[in-house]
């Protein structure tokens, strides 16, 4: 198993671009189908989703659109409990099938609170993308639409995903050893 060091921890490989790669492409056909006359606006959340967000994104055949937010609860390896919104929405989603493209969801804080302000824009549907999601600490009951992978409570770096701001631009994910 390949290892690397990013700043002062030690990760090792976890999931290959492969493997993702193959998720993304069944992720992509489902919403493909189920969202065909739509024409969704998806909402990506920076900066952790980007990555995933522009493979999705390629995949995605139907007329869409997109747009990006910033939101963050984490420091180093840990989250805060607290939404830090620095960047907003600004496009009119009033009657819109809106997908949010988010990287990991954990407890799930971050994803609650997005919902409530978007919905508060009277969308006509939103929807929830994740690459990764943590079932066992979920702390708010969610509905995910759209997931790739569901993992451990571990801490992951790589394919977008960062350790105090590095490691983001790692093809594969690693996850922390402690």
């Amino acid at each position: 198993m390949e290892k690397i060091k990013v700043k002062d921890k030690e990760f090792a490989l976890y999931i290959s671009r492969a493997e993702i790669e193959k998720q993304i492409d069944t992720t992509a056909a489902v919403i493909n189908t189920e969202l065909a006359d739509k024409n969704p606006l998806f909402v990506v959340v920076l900066n952790g989703a980007f990555i995933f967000a522009a493979d999705l994104l390629r995949k995605i055949t139907i007329p869409c659109e997109v747009n990006f937010i910033r939101v963050s609860s984490y420091e180093g390896v840990n989250t805060t409990g607290q939404v830090k919104e620095f960047l907003g929405l600004n496009q009119n989603i009033e009657n819109r099938t809106v997908v949010i493209v988010e990287d990991i969801i954990d407890t799930g804080i971050t994803m609650s609170m997005l919902l409530d302000t978007l919905g508060k824009k009277n969308p006509a549907d939103i929807r929830v993308s994740s690459l990764f999601v943590k079932p066992g600490k979920l702390q708010v009951d969610l509905k995910i639409d759209y997931h790739c992978f569901n993992i451990d409570n571990d801490f992951i770096v790589g394919y977008g995903l960062d350790y105090d701001d590095a490691g983001r631009n790692l093809p594969d994910i690693y996850k922390i050893v402690e």
